[in-house]
């Protein structure tokens, strides 16, 4: 072997030795740790786990039709500051001291919770106690106030060295303030779930998925690192019109005021889509008698009064059992069937009504006498009949909680001729509206909708179509007749519950009459149950519900009362009537629908 050959070798053999001490030593060393220094390397490893934190979603807007916001959650901050920062010990406290006043006045001066001197006194103290997380400010500041404070010369240095940081938090506002407060509905907490109202029934939309991020030390400082990037929630778009809502809710809440209502509510629909363009819901507070937007009593069932005379008697002139001409005689002393439960009238005489009559005036005597007739031992004919008008279903509604219909098959006599003027059933005001619409609209029952559809970024995900419950309601001839009843209800003067009021043979005032918009409806007044009394005569519901304008229904209203206090002054054709006239002259000239002539002093479709 040539004298290279064995150095070659011997090269070879000192660089395997080298490895092979290497590997023992990086044995023993493992070996050393896991024996020795095992328990010290744990503790050291549950040190550097990094915290996981979730990274809140913005919970999505509801908008109104035209895209005004109706909530949202707005950026809001809590302000912090870590005190034991090295930066403001260095140098005996430099930094600190000669900062300490500028920091006091700005937070004086723009989120003004206490005075220079107090922040001063308090920040002072939390530095010398060495608090890790004082809060600067008792409450959340807003983006505007951050963004000046930011500006102040400590906390531009950054949160290591100034100390002060912030944390982000979304406060749910309703810029309307109650407008639609509580359809929109709420959130437990500021950044919850959704407890009512449309804030509920979307509550997995509106919240979207939470993100996740880290807290890891890196580079000597604890920075957070994202792990998973949080998806905002939706935005949902509502048929409601801000400016309608407006309408409607001010019209209610003055007619309120007037009668001292225990509550009202008050919906206005589109009559071809189906689109709720407004809702309110107003309840009198006990403590200072001022309304406010508690609950949705648009959802829950009450017993409707004479506005189901109408049900009634479509019911009846669509079987059959009886012509709108026809005649039915009427008593001042009141009216029994086989001498049980004797009914009576608002304005008792003894007098002879034609079908279309008697349901202009409203008489329960006739209405009684003419379904009792009609369905006397076959109940649950008339039943059936309500049901394939889809009075006894209930519908899907984005407001949670709505409560079904209650019509049952009546085991006598006595409950039929409750049931023909709105006892013995219950509905809620929006199976009313529904269901007057559903004449409006020439026989088509849709479904109530209150929102259009979802987006994201301005990008439609999801449209909400109109639902068509019932394509006929009845015969067109039934129909017909129907309308012109309603007619007759606010334009007979003689007759019509919602046409004039009257003093010595005069008109004194208008009741739905308008002569701006054609409306047409019906009224109700149920007496309350008072508990353990029964029946009120002097605690009332009262309902009007009616479309406008009457030849061609663009919209269709309803507003209901409860317990107003001035009786027996109150009239539902008056002052419920009166608030539709209201909102059907205030809506028609918004939407510009319709333009006002000069000459006829008329709202007249425009070309």
């Amino acid at each position: 072997m040539s004298e290279e050959q064995r150095n070659t070798v011997w090269r070879f053999a000192m660089i395997f030795i080298v490895i092979l001490l290497g590997f023992v030593a990086v044995l023993v060393k493992i070996i050393y740790i896991q024996a020795v220094e095992r328990d010290e390397w744990l503790k050291v490893a549950e040190k550097q786990v990094p915290t996981i934190r979730p990274i809140k979603a913005t919970r999505g807007n509801i908008l109104d039709c035209n895209g005004r916001l109706l909530a949202s959650s707005m950026p809001q901050y809590y302000m912090y500051m870590d005190t034991r920062v090295e930066a403001l010990h260095q140098k005996n406290g430099k930094l600190f001291a000669a900062n300490i006043d500028t920091l006091a006045l700005d937070l004086a001066n723009i989120v003004g919770e206490h005075t220079q001197a107090e922040y001063k006194a308090r920040i002072t103290n939390a530095y010398r106690r060495g608090e890790k997380r004082l809060r600067v400010c008792d409450h959340r500041i807003n983006y505007l106030q951050r963004q000046a404070l930011e500006q102040n010369g400590l906390i531009k240095r950054g949160k290591y060295k100034s100390g002060i940081f912030f944390e982000d938090q979304h406060r749910r506002i309703k810029p309307y303030g109650v407008l639609a407060s509580r359809t929109i509905g709420g959130i437990y907490g500021e950044d919850g779930v959704g407890n009512s109202g449309l804030e509920k029934r979307f509550d997995k939309e509106l919240r979207g998925v939470d993100g996740l991020s880290a807290i890891q030390k890196i580079g000597g400082r604890y920075e957070s690192v994202t792990l998973e990037e949080a998806k905002d929630g939706v935005d949902v778009v509502t048929t409601i019109d801000a400016n309608l809502q407006d309408i409607v809710e001010n019209a209610l809440r003055e007619r309120l005021e007037a009668l001292s209502g225990d509550w009202g509510c008050c919906i206005l629909m589109e009559t071809e889509t189906g689109y709720i363009r407004a809702i309110a819901n107003l309840d009198r507070d006990k403590e200072d008698g001022k309304y406010y937007e508690a609950q949705n009593h648009a959802v829950q069932r009450v017993e409707p009064g004479s506005t189901f005379k109408t049900i009634a008697l479509m019911a009846a002139l669509d079987d059959g059992k009886v012509e709108i001409d026809d005649t039915v005689k009427v008593y001042k002393d009141g009216w029994s069937y086989l001498g049980k439960s004797k009914h009576t009238d608002s304005h008792p005489k003894d007098t002879i009504y034609t079908v279309q009559s008697a349901l202009a005036v409203s008489s329960n005597i006739a209405l009684a006498k003419i379904i009792t007739k009609a369905y006397d031992g076959n109940a649950e004919l008339f039943v059936r009949k309500l049901e394939k008008m889809n009075l006894r279903d209930s519908f899907y509604s984005e407001i949670p909680g709505a409560d079904a219909p209650r019509i049952e098959v009546p085991k006598d006599a006595v409950t039929i001729s409750k049931m023909a003027y709105g006892y013995s059933v219950e509905l809620s005001p929006l199976h009313i509206l529904a269901f007057y619409n559903g004449i409006a609209n020439n026989g088509r029952i849709i479904r109530p909708m209150l929102v259009s559809e979802l987006q994201k970024d301005g990008e439609t995900l999801k449209t909400f179509r109109s639902e068509t419950i019932k394509s006929s309601m009845c015969k067109k001839s039934t129909l017909r007749d129907i309308r012109a009843c309603l007619h007759d209800v606010v334009w007979d003067n003689n007759l019509g519950t919602a046409s004039v009021r009257k003093w010595q043979g005069k008109i004194v005032a208008r009741k739905a009459q308008s002569d701006l918009v054609p409306i047409a409806g019906k009224t109700g007044t149920a007496q309350m149950i008072i508990p353990r009394r029964g029946y009120s005569t002097h605690n009332h519901r009262m309902t009007f519900v009616g479309y406008f304008p009457e030849e061609n229904p663009q919209y269709t209203c309803l507003c209901m009362i409860e317990n107003p206090k001035n009786y027996p002054a109150y009239d539902a054709g008056y002052d419920c009537g009166g608030t539709v006239r209201v909102i059907a002259e205030k809506t028609m000239a918004y939407t510009g629908c319709y333009i006002y002539e000069n000459d006829t002093k008329r709202l007249i479709k425009r070309d």
